[in-house]
This record gives structure tokens, sequence and C-alpha cells, in this order.
């Protein structure tokens, strides 16, 4: 079919990148957008889809959700033994305690992949009876970049050595293997450990550190079509679209949609992220209705900074710091001089015998964590002796830089600021943080975990279910510069995808006749509700319900859920086609708008009718005549 359509053999060579042999029959290839329409014109193409770009979706948890490392436990579902987890990422840092395979038995004999050597990773060293696959998928990207990308120049491995920690983040919360006495800078000691500890993993790194950490459509499906062939139990992509899904056409082109089809299609649950777009509604991602679509939320464990003012006066900021606190230290808020600011990110204007020796006051619009470390790091600058931020409420805490700091509210900084104006000499204590956990501690829908309804059909309610994703500790890549003894604390429906993961492999384990349709039924209909709020209600801590969330449902046929997915947009039986060979038809039919695209040339994703051969030859050019294809 290549070869025809660019008349000659040698061209077709040079233009295909990668051929989908096991879930469904397809090719990437580089193409112009006329030979790419000549190819979605052909009788014996279901589709035509842009390579597009992806994004990441960036200890106590597992007793929270339940899932205890007790004999019992284990007795149970064998703490996921035997299971294959298949972990579509950034890679794995295989020296991590993590992944040491202590205990467990021998390689499933299902299984029919391989560990594959590269830079600064050796098969025969790094993989075990833990990681029992990694392989690395990359040409979709360069080919999209249109050049040589150079790789190590991001400071990248070219093999599955993950030179981010996304991956392994995702990897040992799924199903990494206890190590004691873990904690994230003095904070949320105890014991990190994966849902299904026993389970192994075959790591597919479709996911590099360019451009802030980027996913080819092209490279993830061949990922999803090599796990399938591969005999993989459990997939999970903790990986979204950079782009809202808006109609069914933007749909049509979601490389995971097509991919995880057809892996559930063969008995292989998906797990994927929801996305980090929230609060607003009609945000989430990944909203095929056979993906087990996960929202984040918080948990019952939060990192408390006792602040104390000269008047006795306590307030409960937030702050992980564990360092020598302040003992009754000045306090001052610099917007009160004419020629200073009370700005957090502007405290460099100050002067520093304003702030030297005291604690400093100030106020930001901002919600993100990373200003009250910044903060923190200039008022150690100027010789300041700590820091209070006050700010719209969010539910990740900042990481004090040096010196002690907290995180408070509008309300409390207020109170805090009519101190200062009302006392001669105000004066201020603050203590190193504590973890607290328990039933004090009430867990919420986190304020950037992407919203339902589903903007595809709103018949089918996303997110599925939602598991802890904020402050979590697990272990991360040997150069993460925030690693403390190769653990780090992350937040994101990325992390939260892989607690239900690590939940389905050992539903997995425990009945292994169950389809992929039992177990997200299980999953959506046994979870307890969790609290939701919006960002105005994240500020002023209400307790109103957000309307717009959609949780807890489970639809048992796939087949149906194809026919009610595409069918709101009326596509063609022929499009139906391309997630399932079982087609029904639709009621009305309608031709897909043209897409047009400014790029001369770019990569697209081809796929067959289902049931014709897509053999290479060769030089790994498939050939096709009519429905059937020759290898020469």
């Amino acid at each position: 079919m290549l070869t025809t359509l660019m008349r000659s053999e040698q061209l077709a060579l040079e233009s295909m990148v990668y051929s989908y042999r096991y879930g469904f029959s397809g090719f990437a290839a580089k193409l112009t957008e006329s030979q790419a329409q000549q190819l979605s014109d052909h009788p014996d193409v279901v589709r035509v889809m842009p390579n597009s770009l992806r994004k990441l979706q960036t200890t106590r948890s597992w007793d929270y959700l339940g899932v205890p490392n007790d004999p019992p436990h284990r007795n149970n579902t064998g703490g996921g033994d035997g299971v294959i987890i298949g972990v579509l990422d950034t890679g794995i840092w295989p020296e991590s305690k993590s992944f040491n395979d202590d205990g467990l038995s021998g390689i499933p004999p299902a299984w029919r992949g391989t560990c594959k050597s590269g830079d600064q990773f050796n098969a025969t060293k790094h993989c075990n009876k833990k990681l029992i696959g990694a392989r690395w998928f990359v040409d979709g990207l360069i080919a999209e970049s249109g050049r040589s990308v150079n790789l190590t120049a991001f400071g990248e491995f070219l093999s599955a050595r993950d030179a981010v920690g996304h991956g392994t983040h995702v990897s040992s919360t799924a199903a990494g293997a206890g190590v004691d006495d873990v904690s994230y800078n003095g904070v949320g000691q105890g014991t990190a450990r994966g849902g299904a500890p026993r389970a192994q993993l075959a790591v597919y790194k479709v996911c590099w550190n360019v451009r802030g950490g980027v996913c080819a459509d092209a490279d993830i499906l061949k990922g999803l079509d090599e796990a399938i062939k591969d005999g993989v139990d459990v997939l999970t992509l903790s990986i979204g679209t950079a782009s809202l899904p808006l109609d069914l056409e933007v749909d049509g082109h979601d490389a995971i949609a097509v991919g995880s089809f057809h892996a559930v299609a063969r008995g292989i649950p998906v797990v994927c992220a929801a996305g980090n777009e929230g609060p607003s509604p009609q945000t989430v991602a990944n909203t095929a209705p056979w993906i087990i679509t996960v929202a984040a939320s918080t948990m019952d464990r939060a990192f408390a900074t006792q602040i104390t003012l000269g008047n006795n006066k306590t307030f409960q900021g937030r702050a992980i710091y564990k360092g020598k606190g302040v003992d009754s230290t000045g306090l001052v808020y610099p917007g009160d001089d004419a020629t200073s600011t009370g700005v957090c990110e502007d405290l460099t204007l100050n002067r520093r015998s304003l702030v030297a020796g005291k604690v400093v006051l100030c106020f930001t619009t901002y919600d993100d964590p990373s200003v009250t470390s910044y903060a923190s790091s200039l008022v150690r600058a100027a010789g300041g002796a700590g820091v209070i931020v006050a700010k719209l409420s969010n539910e990740i805490t900042a990481k004090c830089r040096g010196l002690p700091c907290a995180e408070v509210d509008y309300e409390v900084g207020t109170q805090i600021l009519f101190y200062i104006r009302s006392t001669r000499n105000p004066m201020v204590k603050i203590s190193p943080s504590t973890t607290l956990v328990g039933k004090g501690v009430s867990a919420k829908i986190a304020g950037f975990s992407s919203r339902g309804p589903n903007s595809m059909a709103a018949s089918i309610l996303k997110p599925d279910i939602a598991a802890p994703g904020v402050l979590i500790i697990a272990a991360t890549s040997g150069v993460d510069n925030t690693a403390e003894q190769g653990f780090t604390m992350f937040s994101g429906t990325s992390m939260a995808t892989p607690h239900i993961t690590g939940i389905v492999a050992l539903l997995r384990a425990q009945h292994p006749n169950w389809s992929p349709a039992a177990i997200r039924s299980a999953l959506t209909t046994t979870g307890q509700a969790a609290e939701i709020v919006t960002s105005a209600q994240l500020m002023h801590r209400n307790d109103r319900h957000f309307e717009g969330e959609c949780l807890g449902v489970a639809i048992e046929n796939q087949y149906r859920w194809v026919h009610e997915y595409e069918c709101p947009g009326k596509f063609t039986s022929r499009i139906e086609n391309l997630f399932s060979e079982h087609v029904t038809g639709c009621p009305v039919s309608r031709e897909m708008a043209e897409s047009s695209y400014s790029i001369e040339q770019r990569w697209w994703l081809v796929q067959a009718e289902m049931g014709e051969c897509a053999d290479e030859n060769e030089s790994g050019v498939s050939k096709y005549v009519g429905n059937e294809c020759c290898g020469d």
C-alpha cells in the first residue's frame, strides 16, 4: 500500500517508522497531507490520524485505601503475584530499592516480552524477577520533530532508564516492593510500597524529557501494540492530551482510545489519568468508555505547621519543613513600608534591613506551591528568619527552602496582618512541620484534577473513580534533584492512576477470569463517595458539592461502548471499525469534516480494515493487494 502510494519501495522504507501487528493492523509513516488524504480514501483503510504529542499528568496512601501489607491480604490476592503490569511512561530507575525481587516467584510462563539493553541499561544486570520487561520507543517523537533529536542534551538515556522520575514513581506506586523508613524532607515517614508489591513490571518508555516531557502518539501505539503481544495483564498510562476533547473529530484522532480498545478487547484492563486541568467542568481526558479513567483526591494526611503569635493566638499552617523552628522572633509585613512590597514574588524589591532576622508575612494571588518555595529562598537570601505566605488554598503543600515557612489562607493571613498593624512589637513562633493522619483530616477531590461531565458523550460518565494523587511519596530517578534517598513527592492524576492500577492487579490475581468490564464495575460500585469542591470552595473551605463531577459508573458490554461512544456523532459504520469488528451500525451516517494541517509533512498513523493482514517484508514495509498482503 505504502509502496504503491509512493511508487518506490525505497521511499516507502524511508517513510516508514512503525508497523502495528498485534493490537490492530496498521503503520506509522511520514506523509504529505495529500498522501495522507489518498490513503484515507483507500477502501482498505479505516482511518488516518496525525501523530500528536501528549504530556505527562504529573507512603500513607495504601493504608488510607484499606490495602494492608499483612499476611491475610497476601493470602487473598498474593500481593499481585504472577500479574504483569505494563507501564507506558518515562522508563524506570532499576537500581531503586522498590524494584528488588526478594521473595518473588519466577517469571510468569505467559510472558513473551524482553528486556533490552541500551544507554546505561544492562538487561542482564538491571532486569530481574520484578522488572521482567524493559523497552523504549522514540522514533515517533523524532519523526514529529522533523529532525534528529539530541536526547543527551536533555539529559536523556536512549534506553528504558528514566531521566525524569515520573515513570519510576508510577511503577513503584503500582507494584513497588516495601521499603522501610522512607520519608520526604522529614515528613510522611513510613513504609513505601506498591499496591501489588508482588506483581511484575514490564516497562515501555514512550515519554521523553524533551520540551518539558512529551509522548508521541506513534510511540504510545507501538508500546500498546508490543505490550499486547508480550502478554501483560494490566496496562497503566499516566499520560494525557495537551488539548481538551471537544468533539468526535478530535477524539477520533485519540491514539490512546484506539490502542487501549484493542487491549481491552483482548482482556487487558487499561487505566489512564483523567488529567490535571481542573477544577473547571468538562476538562476530563481519556474519556473512552472502555478505559478506567482516574481522578485525583487527597487522603487523610496533612503536613501541619503551627504558627503562634505574640498574643498566644495559634494558627495551623501548612508546609514541608523539619529543620529547626523559629522561637519568638520579630514579625514584619513589608507592604506597610512605603518603599517596600508585601507581594511574595516581589520580595527582592525590599531593603535587606527590613527583613533581616525577622519572619516575613507576604501575600500572593497565585496558588502554585512554587511561589512559597521561591519566597522562602528570597527571605533566606535577605537574611530573614522565616516566611508566612497567605495564598489561595491548594492541596499541594510547599517545601520550604532552607528556613521555616508556612502557608495560610487569606483569612488567616489577614488576621496575622491585623495583629502586626495593631501591635507595637509583633512576634511569632513557627514550629517544624508535623504529619497528621486519620479521621481528623478530610479527603476531597483535588482542585487540579480534571472534572466531568464527559464533553464527548454526557451519557458516559467520566472520570470513573478517584484515588490519592496529592503529595504521594514514591521512588524516583537517580538524577532527580528533588530526591531524598531515592524517593520524592509528586502530585497529579499521574499519581492517582497507579493506585487504581495496583488494585486492578490485585483483582486480576484473585479473579483471573474477570473481564476488564467486570473489574471496572467492581471498582466503581464499591468505592466510597468523596467530597468534591471547586477552586472557590477551596479558598472559602465550603462543603458544597460540585455538580459537574461524574463518578461511579460501569458499562458491561464493551461493544455497546463503541456504539454509544461513536453514534452520537453519527459516524459511519466504517469508522466504528476503527475500534471493533463487531459493528451494529449507527442510525444516521455522515462524512467526517475535512481537517487541514499547516505542517507540510508529518507522521501519520494508518489503520487497515479489521482482519486484513499487515505483515512486513524483509525491508519492514507492508505490501497490500486488495484484502491480502504479500511479501514481495
